[in-house]
Order: C-alpha cells, then sequence, then structure tokens
C-alpha cells in the first residue's frame, strides 16, 4: 500500500482508496478527492507538511495526516 505522503514531488497518482471514516473522509472527498482521481504532487513543504497538490485543475494543501489516508498507485 503506497499512500499520497509518499509520493515524490512532480509526479501523478491516482486514487485508489480513501482511509479514515465519518468527518474526515467526507472533508477529504468535499475537497475533490475521490476514487479513480488523479492528483499531481506540486510541492511538500521542507517538513512534509503540508503538501500542495493539484486536484480537478485546483490547487489544493493537504496535511501530512489526510495524506496518509488516501491510498494512490
Amino acid at each position: 500500500m503506497r499512500t499520497l505522503k509518499e509520493a515524490s514531488i512532480g509526479q501523478t497518482v491516482k486514487v485508489v482508496k480513501l482511509h479514515g471514516e465519518g468527518a474526515v473522509k467526507r472533508r477529504i472527498m468535499d475537497m475533490g478527492i475521490t476514487k479513480g482521481v488523479e492528483i499531481y504532487v506540486r510541492k511538500v513543504a521542507p517538513l512534509g507538511d503540508p503538501v500542495e497538490v493539484n486536484v480537478r485543475g485546483y490547487e489544493l494543501s493537504l496535511r501530512k495526516s489526510d495524506a496518509e489516508m488516501i491510498e494512490v498507485v
């Protein structure tokens, strides 16, 4: 299993599954991150938090803890 947190800068990955439950999972889905969507990793802050990505044509910053819940391939 590989998560979005482990993806390299400049890499485009595809969402396989969202882990987590309840409000956290709903919040991630509300941001447009759903199964099958492609995510381009733009930048990662020096300490790894946050991760800047492009999803569905817009930029998004994700916490490291949220990025760990997104399984990618």
